[in-house]
């Protein structure tokens, strides 16, 4: 199956589905409308939010468009103990942003069946997720619906395991890449050439290369090692488009290389951004989505009051080959 061919795209990229409002409606549409696949991280939203979301995006394109989950998973176990020590963490943080001491909200995840059925609603082209794997009933689901699927993998191993279930294409994910790790049992956090190349020798579906591409060159380079499309996240946060805060974009300007780190402090899963004060001073958080949801409020409070030392900055390990501008003059510049 030509991916490109199935979706209608005259450009070999995908808009990575940033969840958190980068990926706004304007800049998915803007990307879908020159020719590649824009993608809506929809994992914080709640149902008739993506509901919202969909009906935007249309407004804004009749092309091809992407919606993104995070996988299901059971909450984990936590002890009080660790939630007062990551609370102390926290609480000179958001002293300094003069909010209240933090506390665990009653709701920390959206209801994923819910979610789903939101997306079966909009009927995008294309459904992603990543943090797993979903019911191969749902696979079903989305192919009754004419609903592309894909996985994320960030290993071969787990590359396979998406194949086996069912899923149309698999977005593979270099240890390069900004934000969450999108795997669950094996992150190989491999070089993403190197990662395209080990997959599509065990996989027969599509793959997309994701992690560092940030310019022509490297959307060539994953495309000759066998992916089918090239996934960029980074690239776009400085668009017009981007819901990329103020403070979040100085930092993306001033970045050199060698300045990610993967950290758990923001959301209790590992996940690559600039380095702050958050990254270097909290040490114990809570699993995910527990700290995710404790740190929510911080997070906010930073975004408005110019904070970047409290704000997660994500970001791939190329944010320092970044650019301002369009989001299809930086397309175009992606585009071999």
């Amino acid at each position: 199956m030509n991916l490109m061919e199935r979706l209608g795209l005259t450009k070999p990229v995908v808009l990575a589905p940033m969840a958190g409002g980068f990926g706004t409606p304007e800049l998915v549409g803007a990307v879908s409308n020159a020719g590649s696949l824009g993608s809506s991280g929809a994992a914080y939203l709640t149902p008739e939010q993506i509901r919202e979301v969909g009906r935007a995006i249309r407004e804004r394109t009749d092309r091809a468009f992407n919606l993104n989950l995070f996988a299901p998973h059971a909450l984990p176990d936590i002890s009080e103990e660790q939630t007062v020590i990551a609370i102390d963490e926290l609480a000179p943080m958001h002293a300094a942003l003069d909010l209240p001491t933090p506390s665990l909200p009653e709701k920390v995840q959206e209801d994923f069946q819910a979610q789903f059925e939101a997306v079966l609603d909009v009927r995008p082209a294309v459904f992603s997720f990543a943090f797993g794997r979903v019911d191969t009933a749902l696979l079903e689901n989305l192919r009754q619906c004419g609903i592309l699927s894909i996985g994320t993998a960030t290993s071969p191993v787990e590359a396979r395991r998406l194949e086996a279930d069912g899923v149309d294409a698999v977005v593979v994910q270099g240890g390069a890449a900004g934000g969450h790790r999108g795997g669950w049992m094996q992150d190989d956090l491999a070089d993403t050439l190197h990662l395209v190349r080990e997959t599509v020798q065990v996989v027969r579906i599509p793959v997309v290369a994701a992690g560092g591409l940030m310019t022509r060159q490297h959307v060539r380079a994953a495309l000759d090692a066998g992916a089918s499309l090239a996934q960029c996240g980074t690239a776009f946060l400085r668009a017009h488009e981007a819901g990329t805060s103020a403070a979040h974009r100085q930092a993306l300007a001033q970045a050199d290389a060698g300045d990610t780190t993967l950290t758990t402090s923001f959301s209790g899963r590992p996940a690559r951004g600039l380095r702050n004060l958050v990254t270097e001073q909290v040490q114990q958080p809570l699993p995910y989505p527990y700290q995710n949801a404790l740190t929510r409020q911080m997070r906010n409070a930073a975004a408005q009051q110019g904070r970047p030392e409290f704000l997660n900055l994500w970001a791939g390990v190329g944010a320092w080959e970044g650019r301002e501008g369009s989001a299809a003059d930086i397309l175009a510049s992606l585009c071999p």
